[in-house]
């Protein structure tokens, strides 16, 4: 499995209402965590080997409503 977070810009007071779309439409997300700094909320993904990254992002996420802007991060290796 590939793991990726992908931090969410939202449109104003619409962050919630996003949260809850990506938990029920995107059936890959792991969790979805309201953060501060440039970007609302940061969400973990688990996708398979061969998905391809770019078009899961574009196609799954960026297109919910109230979507203003994206930044994906791919994690290679979790310590613990």
């Amino acid at each position: 499995m590939q793991k990726i977070f992908v931090m969410i810009k939202c449109e104003l007071g619409r962050a919630y209402e996003v949260a809850d779309d990506i938990i029920e439409r995107i059936e890959e997300v792991s969790e979805v965590d309201s953060i501060s700094g440039q970007y609302d909320l940061m969400a973990k993904f688990y996708l398979k080997n061969d998905a391809d990254i770019g078009h899961f992002v574009t196609q799954n996420v960026q297109t919910i409503t109230g979507i203003k802007d994206t930044f994906t991060i791919m994690a290679f290796k979790a310590f613990r």
